[in-house]
């Protein structure tokens, strides 16, 4: 019972702390400016990593890669220590649990980005209804216009459907790829025991 609760924890406090970075990462990617509220928060809440990150990880082409790399990190430890919780023993030594470890971060930053992707469309969704003018809607629109482009023809009787589309290739993306390369990751770490 104990062990459960910690590995709730855990996960819980790491997938909240890669959905930061992420959010760091892409709203730098889209140009958000600086000095907007959200932005702010952003920065402050993950300054204390990614600052020291960026003196050890230069970035690549403008992007900052410290942060990713940083985000890739805390998901690596999230699942090393949630294997460490489990009551099968896995043999830490072995390549391949390293291996299936990695490729499991990798899916779960793959995973949050959906995730955030699929949060700001539908809170510029709403806000679009609601309230237009809203001072987020610029950040929101710089987030998913590259992803809602191909889509923009979607509309019927004024009303733009993109959104929607959007949404729901996500979620086929969720549960059909990203579900199998998770069972054969995990099939990995089950092969190193």
């Amino acid at each position: 019972m104990i062990a459960e609760t910690l590995q709730f924890l855990i996960k819980t406090l790491a997938d909240l702390f890669v959905l930061v970075l992420l959010l760091r990462f892409y709203l730098q990617v889209a140009r958000a400016p600086f000095k907007h509220p959200l932005s702010q928060f952003v920065m402050a809440v993950s300054n204390f990593a990614v600052l020291p990150m960026r003196k050890l990880v230069p970035s690549v082409h403008g992007y900052d890669t410290a942060t990713l790399l940083l985000a890739l990190l805390v998901g690596l430890l999230s699942n090393v220590l949630m294997l460490a919780l489990n009551p099968l023993p896995y043999s830490f030594a072995a390549p391949e649990t390293w291996l299936g470890l990695v490729c499991l971060s990798l899916l779960d930053v793959f995973r949050q980005s959906l995730y955030l992707l699929m949060g700001a469309v539908i809170v510029q969704a709403i806000l679009s209804w609601v309230n237009p003018y809203n001072p987020l809607t610029p950040i929101l629109d710089a987030l998913t216009r590259p992803f809602l482009r191909p889509f923009r023809r979607a509309a019927i009787g004024g009303v733009d459907l993109s959104p929607l589309i959007l949404f729901l290739i996500i979620q086929v993306i969720l549960m059909l790829p990203v579900r199998a390369l998770e069972s054969v990751f995990l099939m990995q770490l089950k092969v190193a025991l």
